[in-house]
């Protein structure tokens, strides 16, 4: 089993495919099970690394209060043990966030960037709905948590169809996820990150932010918002999917990725 270790951290990750390295980070859930729908299809294209954030899953577990800094240099630490030189980077939420961070913080590592449903300033809304979940965590624990989770994450039909399966998804997510206390503060660290103005406007590396009309959690105008601050941002709108669209519909989603990444190879503006 690969590990990769940012200091005492050590980090699961799994290597699929051949080609320049493409590195996935998934959610607040932390899993690298998340890309599921995607790994097949991209790993004939690249080199792709999943790994489980730091506390989630087969990484260490109960890792304390982090940064987003912490945290994009996870990402680091899992290209360095992979042997990439560079990487392009896919995340959905905060993981795209983490990957904005690394790019800021060392942007020749990364190639090209893809934030699906994320921000770049505190939002009321996101706010909010971080707020219920958190009280349900505090107040209710962790099986109410991760029952709630789909109404955020979903549109209520598809939600309905598949009602049995989230249900057996629900017994065995508390397994993986954060402990509570880590889960709350990266709550609180992702819902205020706000890189300046100047960072966002100076980065050359090419991002595209990906937002959904119906996203629950993720207000679209965010997305857009942050996409209009890059220096070198490109923006598309789902009509629906909710929160999670590369899950609900991941032929729209993945072939607006592979738009921009054929784009971003042969150099051409979106």
């Amino acid at each position: 089993m690969p590990i990769a270790y940012n200091g005492s951290v050590a980090l699961h990750y799994e290597v699929r495919g051949e080609g320049e390295t493409l590195l996935l980070s998934s959610g607040l859930g932390g899993s690298c099970d998340y890309w599921a729908p995607q790994i097949n299809d991209l790993s004939k294209k690249f080199q792709v690394l999943t790994y489980d954030h730091a506390g989630c899953g087969k990484s260490a577990r109960a890792v304390g209060p982090r940064s987003v800094t912490d945290f994009a240099l996870d990402m680091k630490a899992v290209l360095m043990a992979a042997g990439a030189s560079q990487a392009h980077i896919m995340g959905h939420a905060v993981g795209g966030m983490m990957g904005l961070q690394l790019a800021l913080m060392e942007p020749d590592l990364v190639q090209s960037l893809v934030i699906a449903n994320g921000w770049g300033a505190p939002d009321p809304h996101i706010k909010r709905c971080f707020s219920v979940r958190s009280n349900l965590l505090r107040d209710s624990g962790a099986i109410a948590y991760v029952e709630a989770q789909p109404l955020f994450l979903y549109p209520a039909p598809w939600i309905s169809k598949r009602d049995a399966q989230l249900r057996q998804n629900a017994r065995h997510a508390p397994d993986h996820m954060p402990v509570e206390a880590d889960l709350l503060d990266r709550i609180d660290v992702f819902q205020n990150f706000e890189p300046s103005d100047m960072a966002l406007r100076t980065l050359s590396v090419p991002v595209l932010c990906l937002a959904t009309a119906d996203d629950m959690l993720v207000p679209w105008t965010a997305s857009k918002a942050l996409a209009d601050r890059l220096g070198n941002g490109h923006f598309v709108l789902f009509p629906d999917g909710g929160h999670a669209s590369s899950q609900t519909d991941p032929t729209t989603f993945d072939a607006a990725v592979a738009r921009f990444h054929d784009a971003y190879a042969k150099e051409l503006s979106l």
